[in-house]
C-alpha cells in the first residue's frame, strides 16, 4: 500500500476571536497558513479518538460512561438470571399441567415419542368430544393437583364447543364432484361447570350435533386455574398464606425497585451515548469542512463513517430493549400483562448486545484489537460473499423442496429444507439424509444423490474454505499494517501528526472547539 501523502495547507485560515472562536469572514480577510488553527484542529481529532483511560489523562475528565457500562452488565445480567429462573419455572409449570390435561381430558391418551392423537369415525368424534365434557365437569372429584374453574364476577366460565363448517354443500367423491359455498359459518355451545348430564347422547342432552360433510374443525375452549406450589415454597407467589403474603410482596417490591433502577441506568446510557454520538457527527461535518477549506481535498465516505462510533450505536440499541423489557417484566410482575415470550426477547437480546459490547473494551489492548479491526474490515467482504453464497443456497432449497420433498420428511416444507441443507454444512445427519432415500424409484434416488454431493462438495470444500480464506487475509493484512505501522487514510496521518501525549496537558486548553465553521472559496 502507498504511503499516504503529507498534508500541507492550502486553503485560507480563518479569522479568530481572542476568545478561540471563529468568526464568519471573508476569504480576503482570512491568512493563508494558520498553523496553529491546525494544530489544534488536529489535537481535538486525536483526543475524540482517544479511549478512556487516555481522555482521562488528557483532560482529568472521570469515564462516567465506561463506569456506567461496566455497572450495567452487572446489573442487567442480575436482572436476567432473576428473570429466567422465574420463566423456567413458569415454562416448567405450563409443560407439566399440559401433560396432565392431557391425560385428564382426552380419551384413552397414552404418552409417545411422537406425540400423534386421532380419531377416525364419527362414534369415536362423539365419545371424545363427551369424554372431555364429562371430565370437565366433574373435574374437582378427579385431579389430584390445585385446579379449579375460572370465576369472573361470581359466575364460572363454561367450556365452549365450537365446529366451523362451510355454509352450503354438496359432496360426491364418487362422481367427482362437489358444490360448495366457500363462506364459512362458526356454531358454538356453552357447558357450565357442575352441569350433571342426565345421558351419554350428545345430541340429546345438550343439542349438538355434526354434519361432517361440511366440517372443516371441531374446538373446545376451557379455562382453569392452578397455583405453582414450587413458587410459593420460594416466596415468589402472595396469594396462598399470611406469611407468604408479607415474604412474597416484599420481594416483589425489591424487584420492582430493582427494575425501576436498571430502566433509569439504561436511559442515562442511551442519553450519554445519544450525545456522544451527536458530538461525532458534529466533528465529521468539521473536519470535511475544514479539509476542503485548508487543503483543498474531498473526504471519502469510508472516512467519515470513522466518526460515527459503532459501539454507542450498539449501546443504544441495548439499552432500548433493556427499558422495554423492563417495563414489561414491571407489567408481568404486577400481573397487568403476561407477554412472556416478548419480555424474553428484548432482555434477552439486550444483554447478548451488552456483552458482546464488551468487545470494545478489550480493543483497548493491541492484540484484541488486532482481532476487532479484522472482524471490522472483513465484514464488508463477508456480507458481499454471504450474499453470492445465499443465492446458490436458495437455488438448492428450492430445488430439494420440490424434488424430494413428496419422498423425504426432511424436505417436506420449505423452512425443513433450509434446516436440513444447513445441517448438512455443518456435517450434522448425513448419514440418515441419505439413507432414507434408499427405498424410492429409482430416478429420484439417483437426483437424490446427484443433489446431495454436489451440495456437500461445493459448500463444505469451496464456499467454506473460501469463507475462511478470506476472513484469514484480512486478519494477515491488519497484522501487517500494524506491524509496519502503515496509515490507511488520510485522517489517520493527519492525526498521527500529532505527537502531545495525552498527559502533555496541551489537551485541558481545547475544551471549546477551536473552529465551528469554515468558508467556502
Amino acid at each position: 500500500m502507498d504511503d499516504v501523502e503529507p498534508l500541507v495547507p492550502q486553503g485560507p485560515a480563518e479569522e479568530r476571536r481572542p476568545n478561540g472562536h471563529c468568526t464568519r469572514c471573508p476569504i480576503s480577510s482570512q491568512s493563508p497558513g494558520d498553523s496553529k488553527v491546525v494544530e489544534d484542529f488536529r489535537r481535538r481529532l486525536k483526543y475524540f479518538f482517544m479511549n478512556p483511560c487516555e481522555k482521562y489523562r488528557a483532560r482529568g475528565r472521570k469515564p462516567w460512561k465506561l463506569m456506567l457500562q461496566i455497572l450495567k452488565i452487572a446489573i442487567i445480567t442480575f436482572q436476567l438470571v432473576s428473570f429466567g429462573l422465574s420463566n423456567e419455572m413458569m415454562v416448567t409449570f405450563k409443560e407439566e399441567n399440559l401433560m396432565v390435561f392431557k391425560h385428564l381430558f382426552l380419551k384413552e391418551y397414552k404418552d409417545q415419542r411422537v406425540d400423534r392423537y386421532a380419531v377416525y369415525t364419527k362414534t369415536d368424534v362423539y365419545d371424545h368430544i363427551y369424554y372431555v365434557i364429562d371430565r370437565f365437569i366433574n373435574l374437582q372429584n378427579l385431579t389430584v393437583g390445585n385446579h379449579a374453574y375460572e370465576k369472573i364476577e361470581g359466575e364460572y366460565t363454561p367450556l365452549t364447543l365450537c365446529q366451523e363448517f362451510f355454509r352450503k354443500g354438496s359432496i360426491s367423491p364418487g362422481n367427482d364432484t362437489f358444490d360448495i359455498d366457500p363462506h364459512v359459518d362458526k356454531e358454538c355451545i356453552s357447558v357450565y361447570p357442575l352441569e350433571p348430564l342426565e345421558d351419554k347422547t350428545l345430541s340429546r342432552d345438550i343439542n349438538f350435533s355434526l354434519d361432517f360433510k361440511r366440517l372443516l374443525s371441531v374446538n373446545i375452549y376451557l379455562t382453569l386455574k392452578a397455583i405453582n406450589l414450587q413458587t410459593v415454597r420460594h416466596h415468589e407467589l402472595p396469594d396462598c398464606y399470611a406469611f407468604s403474603i408479607i415474604v412474597g410482596a416484599g420481594k416483589n417490591n425489591h424487584l420492582l425497585l430493582f427494575d425501576s433502577f436498571v430502566i433509569l441506568a439504561c436511559f442515562t446510557s442511551l442519553i450519554l451515548c445519544t450525545r456522544s454520538v451527536y458530538k461525532g457527527s458534529q466533528l465529521q461535518f468539521h473536519y470535511t469542512a475544514f479539509f476542503h477549506t485548508y487543503f483543498g481535498k474531498t473526504v471519502s465516505w469510508s472516512e467519515r463513517m470513522e466518526f460515527v462510533n459503532g459501539w454507542y450505536i450498539l449501546i443504544i440499541v441495548s439499552d432500548t430493549l433493556t427499558i422495554a423489557g423492563s417495563a414489561l417484566k414491571i407489567g408481568i410482575q404486577t400481573k397487568d400483562l403476561t407477554n412472556y415470550d416478548v419480555c424474553s426477547i428484548l432482555l434477552g437480546t439486550s444483554t447478548m448486545l451488552v456483552w458482546v459490547g464488551v468487545i470494545r473494551y478489550l480493543g483497548f489492548f493491541k492484540k484484541y484489537n488486532i482481532l476487532i479491526l479484522a472482524l471490522r474490515a472483513a465484514f464488508p467482504n463477508v456480507i458481499r460473499f454471504s450474499c453470492c453464497a445465499g443465492l446458490i443456497y436458495l437455488g438448492y432449497c428450492f430445488c430439494g423442496w420440490i424434488v424430494l420433498g413428496p419422498y423425504h420428511e426432511k424436505f417436506r416444507t420449505l423452512d425443513k429444507v433450509t434446516e436440513c441443507l444447513f445441517s448438512l454444512i455443518n456435517g450434522d445427519d448425513l448419514y440418515s439424509t441419505f439413507q432414507k432415500m434408499r427405498e424410492k424409484r429409482y430416478m429420484v434416488w439417483l437426483f437424490s444423490r446427484l443433489y446431495l454431493y454436489s451440495f456437500l462438495s461445493l459448500f463444505i470444500y469451496m464456499v467454506l474454505s473460501l469463507f475462511i480464506a478470506l476472513i484469514t487475509d484480512t486478519y494477515e493484512t491488519i497484522k501487517q499494517h500494524q506491524k509496519d505501522r502503515v496509515l490507511v487514510s488520510q485522517l489517520k496521518a493527519f492525526v498521527a501528526e500529532c505527537r502531545d501525549q495525552p498527559d502533555s496537558g496541551k489537551y485541558k486548553i481545547d475544551k471549546e472547539p477551536t473552529c465551528c465553521c469554515y468558508c467556502f472559496g
